[in-house]
């Protein structure tokens, strides 16, 4: 058996392809029940969307290869020829790898996102009909090496979004000031994915009065439920301005929405700390001349990007660490697969032993007829004692000898010593490869 790959994503297809192969349940169960088979005795399918990665394991990695592909471009009504330039193939030693790489987060176009995690989980857990020893042995390897990409290494910090980096500047000015965040009066203007995400981090961070206000009234409501704060009318932003200590501004209006004339008069009572404006609108929401007013601090998109790549690059210096991780839990993966190739014959010679030892002993307790029920327990379990002493040594030796690759003539030995009958398919896993010389 061998691992296989095949996969699209944010490098290698566009978005409007990735979309149309983006497959949500019910499709993802189609998929994964016409794929399992013949060629593919085990499928597990990763769908987000910036992937679509379907793996498998096979005895045949090329017949494998042209399976997926066939099916993936007539599921989608497109020739395999324009497909093909869009996928990977992986096979083998570099296919774990590459899901290893994937649920640590160093193939996601965001370095280090998390959500990676969980759709991984998902997806071996979705294809619970479909996988087997082989795949739910790899997923949850790949899931170890995520966590631990996560709990070892600095990957996954360091916040990418410009949206959490503006409630987390929030936080440190807060901070600097001796303020109690939870005591801070909070406004987002805009109800779009920006705003939403800055209003939850902000919450995160302890923020528990805060307010949304938006031009339009039942976007604002709607997000203000989800997030169970409070929705103000857009009439009102003004009165909201001069009670708020924070404001995060990330609307798509096309002009300033708040200018010095909205400002001015409310700094007259202001009597402790300024006024603490991140924008994040593009354009901007806040006319620049807003920040040479007294008493005002005001951050835009420039400020928060700079951070923003600070961070990326803080990251980007997780990576190597993050490879360490992953070679070791690669090399432990592929040292378990490939002890799969005696298992067969390790089960056949525990099963004769087992059966031998089962043997004589109904025969010892035969010729014992007074002893008691424990007496009997103790000799069955002293049989089973000797047959685990006697196979230990063969067993780890079979095993290291796999890991070193030159098992092939130490399992014909064993067979023929103990005179094994494996039947034809099981024969196959530790038959000594051909030459190729």
């Amino acid at each position: 058996m061998t691992i296989v790959l095949v996969g699209l994503n944010h490098r290698t297809a566009p978005v409007e392809l990735r979309e149309q192969f983006y497959l949500a349940d019910g499709p993802l169960q189609v998929a994964l029940e016409a794929l399992h088979g013949k060629e593919l005795s085990e499928v597990v399918i990763l769908s987000t969307c910036n992937r679509l990665e379907v793996a498998g394991s096979t005895e045949q990695a090329e017949s494998a290869f042209a399976v997926i592909e066939t099916f993936l471009a007539h599921s989608h009504d497109i020739s395999r020829e324009e497909l093909r330039s869009h996928l990977y193939f992986i096979e083998g030693r570099a296919a774990v790898e590459h899901l290893m790489r994937v649920a640590s987060g160093l193939e996601s176009l965001v370095l280090g996102e998390t959500q990676i995690m969980r759709q991984v989980a998902n997806a071996v857990a979705f294809a619970e009909s479909t996988d087997g020893p082989i795949l739910a042995r790899l997923f949850s390897a790949a899931l170890h090496t995520g966590k631990r990409a996560r709990t070892e290494t600095a990957i996954s910090q360091h916040t990418l979004s410009v949206s959490h980096t503006a409630a987390l500047l929030v936080k440190q000015q807060i901070d600097k000031r001796q303020q109690d965040v939870s005591q801070v009066r909070a406004l987002v203007i805009g109800a779009g994915e920006m705003a939403e995400l800055a209003a939850r981090a902000l919450q995160r961070h302890g923020v528990s009065s805060l307010s949304v206000i938006n031009r339009t009234q039942a976007k604002a409501q709607a997000l203000a439920e989800r997030l169970d704060i409070q929705a103000l009318a857009w009439q009102d932003r003004q009165e909201a301005l001069r009670r708020a200590d924070v404001v995060i501004t990330a609307t798509s209006a096309p002009q300033p929405i708040i200018n010095v004339d909205d400002i001015a008069p409310e700094l007259l009572e202001r009597r402790q700390h300024p006024l603490l404006l991140v924008d994040i609108g593009v354009p901007r929401n806040v006319d620049e001349k807003v920040s040479a007013l007294p008493g005002v601090q005001l951050y835009d998109i420039d400020d928060l990007q700079s951070v923003v790549e600070e961070h990326r690059s803080r990251r980007q210096a997780e990576i190597a660490p993050v490879e360490v991780i992953i070679a070791q839990e690669l090399d432990s993966y592929m040292q378990w697969l490939e002890t799969r190739r005696v298992a067969p014959l390790i089960t056949e010679l525990r099963r004769q032993a087992e059966a031998l030892a089962q043997a004589e002993v109904e025969q010892a307790l035969k010729r014992m007829p007074d002893l008691q029920p424990h007496e009997q327990e103790i000799v069955a379990q002293m049989a089973h004692r000797i047959v685990n002493k006697m196979l230990h040594a063969p067993t780890v030796t079979l095993k290291a000898r796999v890991a070193r690759g030159d098992h092939y003539d130490y399992a014909h030995a064993v067979r023929q010593l103990f005179a094994l009958d494996i039947d034809t398919a099981d024969q196959r896993v530790d038959k000594k490869p051909v030459s190729d010389e």
